[in-house]
């Protein structure tokens, strides 16, 4: 063999691996930056030419990450709504009719509304050094961590959906439907700890794998958009748990009120500091669900297939993966995923099932699995964000007077800034990932590419 022959089958091998390695990272969300379909770009992570990891330095990738994007759309969105809260209050309103006289009045009149409502947001979401015990300081962190547990629990499933390609925005019914059933196993059947509450946690996970395996099985089969198809669910479910509350066997003896008997003691998640906190053992699952769903998604063979079949179908399909029965699999476990959310509010904070249970945590779910980027550890501090601004702002709105609806504008926001990292980047003039300078190794392979 001559040695043209030579050079002409080592530059085809070479360039057979490289296509091999391209489609095996754009098979990949977590090295890919390929958006599945009806999934917004902004719910993965990832990036454009892993082949340009080793050229970073670690400066470019923080400035260039996505997770810096979203600490910059949560710091925006304090400071718009910081300005909300000026405008709104009363003292800088009489402050703006001597502007041009004293115009520094104003100017502090705004800082002290905005100032003062965060720090009653951060006394009541975190730590309030104002009280007379520590058990009183630390009570509003274990606030925090009970309201952001279903948030945790339903935005992983959303999450997980988000990485399969599917939108899933029935959390709110799976919710509902996980905690009707395990609210009946509750108060309906008597058993001894331990076993009573295993059941519970089971029934929970049943019926909101149920609930979104109807889904999955309806887009495999069919082709139905899951869009569809769960907001019909999330009605289906909300109309169905009023209807039970009306039946005897939910509602509660010698009331007419629609809400069920109190689940039986050894039906509750064990209290983790006592009495006098409400924090549960619901936020230890929430914890070990996100490990759970870390490993499924980055360990597992399964949640291999999820994401070739996320990033694209087709090339999926063409491997010899089953697209239709990754779609029922992780409509499946996205179900169970928000069954656990309904589970932690029944058995963890209500103890009882009424028709406003779930009240909009499935729907924020979708926000915090966004915000989150769909990983499960972004989902996780993502979950505790909102968490925080679920129970500061009730102290917020009692301490200061600062309306409640504020915290729903900077959650609003955030999801705004979130939907649209350009707009983050430019502000801040933050580079674009793909406009990195390359390190020597990415300039000697390009150099040698060149020469070849």
């Amino acid at each position: 063999m001559s040695n043209e022959q030579k050079t002409e089958r080592q530059l085809s091998r070479s360039t057979a691996h490289d296509d091999e390695v391209r489609l095996e990272a754009a098979a990949e969300l977590g090295d890919g930056n390929q958006a599945p379909p009806a999934v917004p770009a902004t719910a993965q992570s990832g990036e454009l030419q892993p082949g340009l990891r080793d050229s970073q330095s670690l400066m470019q990738k923080i400035v260039t990450g996505n997770a810096l994007v979203a600490v910059l759309a949560v710091v925006m969105s304090l400071i718009l709504g910081g300005l909300l809260i000026a405008i709104t209050d009363v003292r800088v309103a009489e402050a703006a009719g001597y502007f041009f006289a004293r115009p520094v009045d104003m100017l502090a009149a705004g800082w002290t509304a905005a100032s003062e409502a965060y720090i009653a947001l951060f006394q009541g979401a975190v730590f309030n050094w104002e009280a007379d015990t520590f058990a009183a300081m630390i009570y509003p962190l274990t606030q925090t961590l009970t309201v952001a547990t279903p948030l945790i629990c339903a935005g992983l499933g959303v999450a997980l959906a988000f990485r399969a390609g599917l939108f899933n925005i029935g959390a709110q019914g799976q919710m509902i439907i996980g905690a009707t059933l395990a609210a009946w196993v509750g108060f309906t059947w008597h058993l001894p700890v331990g076993l009573h509450l295993l059941l519970v946690v089971i029934a929970g996970i049943v019926g909101g794998a149920f609930w979104a395996g109807i889904v999955g099985l309806l887009k495999a089969k069919t082709g139905a958009h899951e869009v569809i198809l769960t907001i019909m669910l999330n009605y289906v479910a909300i109309n169905l748990v009023l209807y039970l509350l009306t039946t005897p066997a939910f509602q509660r003896p010698g009331s007419s009120n629609p809400i069920s008997p109190q689940l039986d003691d050894t039906a509750l998640y064990p209290l983790m500091f006592g009495d006098g906190f409400r924090l549960h053992w619901g936020f230890v699952v929430a914890i070990a669900l996100t490990v759970l769903v870390s490993w499924l998604l980055n360990r597992s063979t399964i949640g291999f297939e999820l994401r070739a079949v996320g990033a694209n179908p087709t090339a999926a399909r063409t491997a010899g993966i089953s697209v239709t029965k990754g779609y029922v699999i992780v409509m499946v476990i996205a179900g169970a995923l928000a069954g656990l959310a309904g589970v932690a509010q029944v058995a963890g904070t209500e103890h009882v099932l009424t028709a406003g249970v779930a009240a909009s945590f499935g729907f924020d779910a979708i926000t915090v699995a966004l915000l989150g980027r769909s990983t499960p550890w972004g989902t996780f501090a993502a979950g505790l964000l909102f968490g925080a601004f679920r129970a500061g702002g009730v102290v917020m709105q009692t301490n200061t007077g600062t309306s409640i609806d504020i915290v729903l504008v900077v959650q609003s926001l955030i999801v705004l800034f979130i939907a649209a990292p350009p707009l983050v980047r430019s502000v801040f003039r933050l580079p674009e990932p793909g406009a990195v300078r390359k390190g020597p190794k990415a300039r000697k392979h390009a150099t040698a590419g060149g020469a070849a």
